[in-house]
């Protein structure tokens, strides 16, 4: 999902009644001093070392640069180990925040989780080891690895410690001053020694030969693992119960042929830092390829099996649209139930599923044909994983009469009512809550036990490909929907507490994502994310991978998954690498702001990976403000400067250099927002992309080349297009003239450089009766109409959760009938977007390949301090005879100028520039139903164009034959 703002959580979000968890408090305490002593029992089932030399109590004096913690109350003791404050980074470092002095540090360690702080001090440690304070500071390689925690001060671990054994319990740590006085107590964070000691390239999840089922799970810390094999999908009793073995952190079985088709559950003993105990977790296997139904029990699903292959499953490589380059991409996201719950064409068991794409001739599936044929690319399919959040058992759904809520007032309270109230109980939910990333999604097949997901997932995919369209999928690898030993959709934090989520410096799981923060940073985490992308590329042969809140994952992982996806290879893999793409949100908030984890894949860090980020900058300059601002806020399309809705934009002075502003960012995102590219700005001044700036402060443009910008006004988070357009523009214009916006906002992100990215139904004037969040609304609220009879718009008053505070200014809107678009308006618009599709696939001017192709030809003529509000004047040269040193590669036309009229008026624009020349408007407007483009003209004596209200024209100079 897109950046949304979430208020802070006061409790770890793994508190419950069964975790203990008390209000956060300083973890501090009196303690007497320490013993030194192993038991002998623990020593000999965990193979630690006798006591040596090593730990002989050791004073050393350093500086007090770190702020010192003050001794506290007993009554504060007991909230001491529910926090992780220090870090056991390496085998022979832990990483604290406290200054020792003069005093002492102790490493403690229970197999049975029996610490706990009295006023006598920590008790029930079997073991107890003195820890010598470093006077230098972090080596350089942990600063790397954890940032956050670069002014920590280092404790050395004797070298003799065996801390294999010691990471399977419950661990803490203590200071003592110089009198034996506890001052400090604290648990460990222990992501930097599981990947110093136990980072794992072999096998990980279930492995199949001829003749046997083996399975393998990274859980370094578990005290043992049981598998429990099932035959069937729920209920009964395990067929056998095996025990695994565990070699340097990996436990495996080797097990029965007959296993293959059956379900399997594992069971750990694991410390869990959450509830302080030694927990029995039952957990899927987190490189499950299968799931049953809501995903309690894994399926051991051999992919490569005949049976699960759709006919001519193995040669749709050879089958795929054509791709020449990245840069002829574009991209149309569409929620794999919004394609046709509501569709009357396709048969009610295939509504709302993956079958619903492989039928050719369904009012969607034409729809999709229609924008295929006129050159769109890409079909972006919202979260297709295994998500929480829908039943997938549909005979469990609940539903609404929709007959009913057709019946009521369009501004009415009561249909969203009625459709929160079963909101958690239908089958909706966009599924940005992953639960298991490697596996389809239940609810979207026809039975969510077996291996009818993987299979009908493959025939959806070969259905979109065998109409010209490659997919992707969203994938959300940046946070999980559950944590903790118990809850049934935790999967990571019961295999390996503590490691998989991101935590801060107290311990507690990081939600700044708005759930369970994950940690791509730590080196199983990377793999488990590179290995799942891996399984979805060559299982199911999909094109392209959409990141979810991307700039919560590491840079370094990122470019490792482009590189590994993009050696895949036709011959060996079944797939060709180089031309899957991938792109995502490249927001930098949270604490990975500012490389805070790490340097981040976010839109600045991105640069020459050839990795997409979706550009903001063009979104908020055509809208106006931002998603998070005054709604009424106009922009560069919706009023600002040139048709005022009365909201309070300052001073006129205010409101041009706004719109002046505007501008400026929507040309540099028209030349695929290029950190290099040169624009002379709205003051005259030529500047290089990243030399503009935003309102922030931040540069405008990032890009190394084209490949890296996605361009968008409207996506599945906030409103859409056409129910923005209707909020910021005045109340009083007509329903035609914002029809006219919605397609002037598609047709720019349609002829911009880089690659054009449109939300299912902006070319229909979708609506979504003005809510801004729809990912719970249910069907009512995000039906889609491939029979252009509706746009959906008043269906009532939007979700109250999200929407309550904008319902005064959404309620006269949608009680206004002459808001409401007619059938016609959504036949122009889809003509309309249809036609401008074509435009950009008739000439390669739209879609170059390279940023210096891009400053060579690109030039914006209505520049400057007198330029003609409201207009952008765009050219695209090729080379031509009498023009050396610029290569030919349109063999159609020599030069393009595109006109973007965002003015409530006609207006006439002249330029020396583009004097003389053969221009004609582009001969798909010329073949259009659309009367007032056709009224576009140009003076060649002149160099005059005059171009309609609200208009985009598009003059082509034809070769001379």
């Amino acid at each position: 999902m897109f950046l949304a703002q979430f208020p802070p959580l006061s409790l770890p979000p793994s508190a419950n009644a069964n975790s203990r968890l008390l209000v956060p408090s300083p973890a501090t305490c009196l303690l007497p001093p320490p013993r030194l002593w192993f038991d002998r029992k623990l020593n000999s089932v965990l193979s630690l070392p006798r006591p040596s030399t090593h730990f002989h109590r050791q004073r050393i004096s350093c500086s007090s640069s770190a702020m010192p913690i003050q001794a506290t109350s007993s009554s504060q003791l007991q909230d001491s180990l529910l926090y992780s404050r220090a870090f056991w980074v390496s085998k022979n470092i832990i990483a604290w925040n406290v200054d020792v002095g003069d005093g002492s540090c102790y490493l403690y360690a229970s197999k049975v989780a029996s610490l706990s702080v009295t006023d006598d001090g920590i008790q029930g440690e079997d073991v107890t080891i003195e820890l010598e304070e470093e006077s230098s500071g972090l080596p350089i390689n942990v600063i790397e690895k954890f940032p956050h925690i670069r002014d920590y001060r280092p404790f050395k671990v004797p070298l003799a410690l065996d801390a294999e054994n010691l990471l399977k319990c419950q661990l803490a740590v203590a200071t003592y001053d110089s009198g034996g006085k506890c001052i400090n107590a604290t648990g460990l964070q222990l992501p930097g020694i599981l990947d110093e000691l136990f980072s794992y390239d072999g096998p990980l999840g279930a492995v199949y030969s001829e003749e046997a089922v083996s399975l393998y799970l990274w859980a370094p810390t578990a005290q043992e693992v049981q598998a429990h094999i099932y035959k069937e999908p729920v209920g009964g009793s395990p067929l056998e119960t095996v025990q695994l073995v565990e070699a340097d952190g990996v436990w495996s079985v080797k097990g029965s042929k007959s296993w293959e088709d059956c379900y399997y559950v594992y069971e750990l003993s694991i410390y869990h830092p959450s509830t302080l105990q030694v927990e029995k977790c039952y957990a899927n296997d987190p490189y499950a390829r299968g799931l049953s139904s809501d995903g309690r029990r894994s399926l051991l699903i051999n992919l490569d099996a005949e049976n699960l292959k759709p006919e001519k499953w193995d040669k749709l490589a050879d089958e795929k649209p054509d791709l020449l380059s990245s840069s002829d991409i574009s991209i149309y996201e569409l929620h794999i139930r919004d394609f046709s719950a509501s569709d009357n064409t396709v048969h009610p068991d295939f509504r709302g599923g993956y079958l619903a794409f492989t039928l050719q001739d369904s009012a969607g599936m034409l729809h999709l044909k229609k924008l295929s044929n006129a050159g769109l690319t890409h079909v972006h399919l919202l979260p297709s994983f295994q998500f929480a959040g829908v039943d997938d058992k549909k005979e469990n759904w609940k539903s609404v009469d929709f007959n009913i809520l057709e019946k009521l007032p369009p501004d009415s309270a009561e249909q969203q009512a009625q459709i929160t109230a079963i909101q958690n109980e239908d089958g909706y939910n966009w599924g940005y809550n992953p639960v298991l990333w490697g596996v389809p999604k239940g609810s979207y097949a026809i039975n969510p036990n077996g291996p009818c997901r993987t299979i009908e997932f493959r025939k959806m995919v070969q259905g979109l490909n065998r109409i010209g369209l490659r997919v992707v999928l969203d994938v959300v690898y940046n946070h999980l929907q559950a944590n903790g030993p118990f809850d049934e959709n935790s999967v990571l934090d019961k295999i390996v507490p503590g490691y998989y989520l991101r935590r801060d410096t107290d311990g507690l799981i990081q939600n700044s994502t708005c759930m369970n923060n994950t940690a791509s940073e730590h080196y199983m985490v990377d793999r488990l994310i590179i290995d799942d992308l891996l399984s979805w590329a060559i299982n199911y042969k999909v094109d392209g991978f959409r990141f979810d809140l991307m700039g919560h994952i590491m840079k370094s992982t990122m470019v490792k998954a482009k590189n590994a996806l993009y050696n895949l290879t036709k011959e060996r893999d079944g797939v060709d690498g180089s031309k899957i793409y991938i792109y995502g949100e490249g927001w930098d908030f949270g604490e990975v702001a500012n490389n805070g984890r790490g340097i981040n894949a976010s839109q600045l860090n991105l640069y020459g990976t050839r990795i997409g980020s979706f550009n903001d900058r063009i979104r908020d300059a055509m809208l106006g403000g931002s998603p998070f601002g005054d709604p009424l806020q106009q922009g560069f399309i919706t009023g600002l400067l040139l048709q005022p809705n009365n909201h309070d934009h300052g001073t006129k002075a205010d409101e041009e250099l706004m719109f002046a502003s505007a501008m400026d960012h929507i040309q540099l995102g028209l030349a695929a927002n290029l950190r290099d590219f040169v624009l002379t700005d709205s003051q005259g001044k030529e500047a290089k992309g990243s030399e503009v700036l935003t309102y922030g402060g931040t540069p405008v443009s990032y890009a190394s080349c084209p490949t890296e910008t996605i361009n968008y006004v409207s996506a599945h988070d906030n409103e859409t297009l056409f129910d923005i357009v209707s909020l910021k523009t005045p109340m009083g214009i007509s329903v035609d003239e914002r029809c006219r916006i919605n397609h002037l906002a598609t047709s720019i992100i349609a002829l911009s450089q880089g690659i054009p990215f449109f939300h299912c139904g902006d070319e229909m004037l979708r609506s979504k009766s003005l809510d801004r969040d729809s990912y719970n609304s249910g069907d009512w609220f995000n039906r889609l109409d491939f029979i252009y009879n509706s746009n959906n718009w008043g269906v009532g008053l939007p979700p109250k959760e999200k929407n309550e505070k904008n319902w005064p200014l959404i309620q006269p809107r949608l009680a206004d009938p002459s808001f409401k678009p007619q059938k016609s308006h959504i036949l122009a618009a889809v003509e309309n977007f249809v036609n401008v599709l074509c435009i950009r696939y008739s000439s390669p001017l739209f879609r170059l390949r390279t940023a210096n192709a891009i400053q060579e030809r690109v030039r914006f003529h209505n520049t400057g301090p007198s330029l003609i509000p409201g207009v952008m004047v765009m050219s695209i040269e090729d080379g031509h005879e009498g023009f050396p040193g610029l290569s030919q590669l349109d063999p159609t036309y020599s030069y393009v100028v595109v006109i973007f009229n965002a003015s409530p008026s006609e207006v006439s624009f002249s330029s020396l520039a583009l004097r003389a020349r053969t221009l004609q408007l582009h001969p798909v407007q010329v073949m259009s139903n659309d009367e007032v483009v056709k009224k576009s003209s140009y003076e060649a004596s002149t160099g005059c164009f005059t171009v309609p209200s609200r208009t985009t024209s598009v003059f082509v100079e034809p070769r001379k034959v």
